[in-house]
């Protein structure tokens, strides 16, 4: 469990989320096909996505850096898919919260950060497209800063951590200057330093939790979740409880692990 660590992405629509997790995998040198590697955004692999140029649906994906496993999650930044962001950041232990270095915060990153100060969550804010040439990095800080007193936010979750970021360039860093900014590593570096692990008993009975199902032709149904407590394996039986308390047995015939 300690070297795990689930971080879930959220912004306003356009403010760089996708990028920035295309940004961290191609840093990681995820294995990916050439075919997927080529595209301008790897997350947005659903047909309507690239036809809107948004993300509709949360995407998972897994890193490793450090010999820790850092599961990410791409979330949906606009205001009629904010019922998919709610679901998701369930799976999560932080978050990155990502504000355009000029526009600030916008409608959908007051919902969003309201959800995750509700959840408990970990924010760590990131000031993206610092390379606009007319980012106002101290003004959006300032009114980021607003947003969470005005949320309601403790003095710890108020202190937040701060990134600056091009996730369009690859580039991160403590301070707002790009001509000393490398890499996305200091991301990396501030997911291991401030989001928690998740907490769990791996001796305890299986508790999961579903936050999504979807139909894959060849495996059938796809359920997508995180694991609270106990363990999971291939041919394992299992108890599906619906909302409702209605129980259904069933039995894992594949696995991919995703969260802990």
């Amino acid at each position: 469990m300690q070297n795990i660590r689930n971080v879930a992405i959220i912004a306003h629509v356009d403010h760089g989320k996708t990028t920035l997790v295309d940004a961290l995998l191609k840093q990681t040198q995820t294995k990916l096909g050439k075919d997927v590697i080529n595209t301008s955004l790897i997350m947005d692999s659903n047909e309507l996505e690239k036809e809107r140029g948004i993300t509709i649906f949360s995407k998972n994906a897994s890193v490793t850096y450090k010999d820790v496993k850092i599961n990410i999650i791409d979330t949906p930044g606009h205001a009629d898919f904010g019922g998919e962001v709610e679901r998701v950041l369930k799976l999560a232990d932080g978050v990155l919260l990502l504000v355009d270095a000029k526009e600030g915060p916008m409608p959908q990153t007051r919902f969003v950060l309201k959800q995750a100060l509700q959840m408990d969550l970990k924010v760590i804010v990131v000031i993206n497209k610092v390379d606009k040439s007319d980012a106002r990095i101290d003004y959006v800080l300032n009114k980021t800063f607003d947003l969470f007193i005005d949320l309601g936010a403790d003095e710890a979750s108020a202190y937040f951590p701060i990134i600056y970021a091009s996730s369009k360039n690859g580039l991160a860093g403590e301070e707002p200057d790009l001509s000393i900014m490398t890499d996305i590593t200091p991301i990396f570096e501030a997911i291991l330093k401030y989001i928690p692990p998740p907490s769990g008993d791996e001796t305890k009975p299986l508790q999961m939790l579903i936050t999504s199902v979807a139909l894959d032709n060849f495996k059938g149904k796809v359920a997508t979740g995180r694991i609270f407590d106990g363990s999971i394996k291939i041919a394992q039986d299992l108890i599906h409880i619906s909302r409702d308390g209605i129980k259904t047995k069933c039995k894992l015939t594949s696995l991919m692990t995703f969260t802990g």
